[in-house]
């Protein structure tokens, strides 16, 4: 027997679907143009890693000029906090990076998503094990109903 009411709509739909789409970034990084660090050769080691680091990330394919300059200055904190490093520095970096996605939390909350070059693997091995079945005894062609003799 059904549940109580009216039958649901067929075209029935979310009330609280989310208006904003989710921005898909390219699993693999960001491999198009980027500028320079400004005045790199003067940088430690440790920070041109950093901004290495953040030019190939997938977060640099949705990069504007006004991100690439927030990074330019950014650097200039990083750079700071390499040589004398406080909590005071590392908050403010840290708050900075989160604006840009430096995490999985910053991602989520700009509902960014990571393209995964595998994706859908799961639903292929899953369409493979189905048809090895139809090659076998499929077990549930051995059901029967109690009292079926």
């Amino acid at each position: 027997m059904g549940g109580v009411g009216p039958t649901p709509s067929p075209n029935r739909r979310r009330k609280n679907s989310d208006p904003v789409a989710t921005t898909v970034l390219p699993a693999d990084g960001y491999t198009g143009p980027s500028p320079d660090l400004p005045g790199g050769h003067d940088y430690d080691t440790r920070t041109l890693g950093w901004y290495e680091t953040w030019r190939g990330s997938p977060q640099a394919a949705t990069f504007l000029a006004t991100d690439w300059q927030r990074l330019h200055m950014l650097a200039e904190l990083v750079e700071k906090y390499w040589k004398e490093p406080s909590k005071e520095l590392l908050s403010e970096i840290r708050l900075n990076e989160a604006s840009i996605g430096g995490t999985p939390a910053d991602r989520l909350r700009l509902r960014w998503s990571l393209g995964h070059p595998e994706v859908g693997k799961g639903s292929e091995r899953a369409a493979e094990r189905a048809a090895a079945r139809q090659g076998k005894d499929d077990p549930r062609q051995r059901l029967r109903a109690v009292g079926d003799e």
